[in-house]
């Protein structure tokens, strides 16, 4: 199988689950690291992630995929927060971030840049709109975008 059919196998079967604990599965991945292959799970709630929810998610998920049997090689399972670095990928993250700085990386400059930084004021299938700190309105085609994270300010 895949890793994508894998992946997505494995999200059509946990991520009821992790919907009805009270999370969010906002992004899922099986990637090999030098000890061994970990499968992922960043989960979300308005109120933020704790310890004891990524174990919660963790144990219950554990059973599930011990359940389903579909991955054929030793793996380690981790659940965690998305972190602040995360890229926002989906109109989902989109939408959770709506009036928050963002920084949005570009395959393609807009007026010299390949990074904007500032407020996401709306999004749409084909662009997001960020108001600058200049206070200036920015269309950004999402076909030129290879990252859109949150902006941290200190």
């Amino acid at each position: 199988m895949s890793s994508r059919n894998l992946l997505s196998t494995i999200r059509k079967h946990c991520e009821p689950i992790i919907e009805q604990l009270g999370y969010e599965l906002v992004d899922l991945e099986f990637i090999k690291e030098s000890d061994g292959k970990y499968l992922r799970f960043y989960i979300w709630k308005p109120e933020g992630i704790t310890i004891d929810d990524c174990q919660n998610v963790s144990e219950v998920i554990g059973d599930k995929l011990d359940e389903i049997d579909i991955i054929q090689e030793s793996y380690y399972l981790e659940v965690s927060s998305p972190g602040l670095d995360r890229p926002l990928k989906t109109d989902k993250d989109l939408k959770r971030n709506l009036g928050k700085d963002i920084e949005v990386s570009l395959y393609k400059s807009i007026d010299k840049k390949k990074k904007i930084i500032g407020e996401l004021v709306d999004y749409n299938d084909e662009n997001i709109t960020v108001k600058n700190e200049d206070s200036e309105i920015i269309e950004i085609d999402r076909k030129i975008i290879s990252k859109i994270t949150l902006a941290v300010k200190f």
